[in-house]
């Protein structure tokens, strides 16, 4: 097994002798750094910064670094948290009737990709219930409608709150969340979609793009926030397609692109690669 790390996440006015102040506090306490990426926002002036050290052989222990480092913190005005690599998320997926990046996901955590438990799969349909069964995840059937949403939400609140879930995904779960759910997680829902918007908007995206005979198709993932898909962009990609693929083509295609794409923004997230920067992310990766 992995020895634990420190993960050190921080964001500040850029200005000389902060990686100095940094490696010099790790040093310092005898810790080991196994990585350090920074990057700086111009013309704004800050600095992101993501730091991983040993634990092993660390002098402060894990339970008092953040009292130790808070007055260097405070010394060059940082926004920062401490992360330990041993923290295991407990996880959320929501999802509707299409099960690809669920499944997707289950059998990553299976073969130990994602540092992260699955504990409660939550859905507006049935066509979940088997799949959740057979890997022993309790499963949560709340239907939707306009005049169910609210109370069936605070009922998913509840739900979350009693199994302690620290992160919510959405793997194509078709209903929009309410800006209550999503305030109660800002940063920690994650959901997925094609890269057609804004353009092929609708229920029939796929045969929109088929007809204006498109060239690639892809797929987004970001964090929710009150902005219907305008939260602040994880991880994307593309994948070729032509005159060849038919519109059900395009969209197994497209179902094999957004596994790819949610499970690279989840790991991002669970490994704490991600900071966020207004309506963007700087990834660490």
């Amino acid at each position: 097994m992995k020895q634990p790390t420190v993960i050190l996440l921080l964001s500040c006015p850029d200005q000389k002798g902060i990686v100095a102040s940094i490696s010099n506090f790790i040093f310092k306490y005898n810790g080991n750094i196994l990585s350090l990426d920074q990057y700086a926002v111009q013309p704004d002036n800050i600095l992101f910064m993501r730091v991983e050290w040993d634990l092993d052989g660390f002098s402060i222990s894990r339970e008092d670094i953040e009292e130790v480092f808070r007055p260097l913190a405070e010394r060059f005005t940082m926004k920062w948290s401490l992360h330990f690599s041993d923290h295991v998320h407990r996880m959320a997926i929501f999802a509707s009737q299409h099960l690809h990046c669920f499944h997707d996901l289950l059998m990553r955590r299976q073969m130990g990709e994602l540092n992260g438990d699955i504990v409660l799969a939550i859905s507006n349909h049935l066509d979940l219930k088997p799949t959740a069964e057979q890997f022993n995840i309790p499963f949560k059937y709340y239907p939707i409608t306009a005049d169910t949403k609210e109370l069936q939400e605070e009922k998913e609140l509840l739900d979350l709150e009693e199994r302690r879930v620290d992160l919510i995904v959405l793997a194509r779960y078709m209903q929009i969340l309410s800006p209550s759910l999503v305030h109660k997680y800002p940063h920690r829902i994650i959901n997925i979609h094609h890269s057609f918007l804004p353009a092929f908007a609708g229920g029939s995206p796929y045969r929109q793009a088929y007809e204006r005979g498109v060239k690639v198709i892809g797929a987004t993932s970001h964090y929710v926030t009150d902005q219907l898909d305008e939260g602040p962009i994880i991880a994307q990609d593309v994948i070729k397609v032509s005159h060849k693929d038919s519109v059900e083509h395009m969209k197994m295609k497209g179902a094999d692109i957004e596994r790819v794409v949610l499970a690279r923004a989840v790991r991002l997230h669970l490994e704490r690669r991600i900071l966020i920067c207004r309506s963007k992310t700087i990834i660490f990766d």
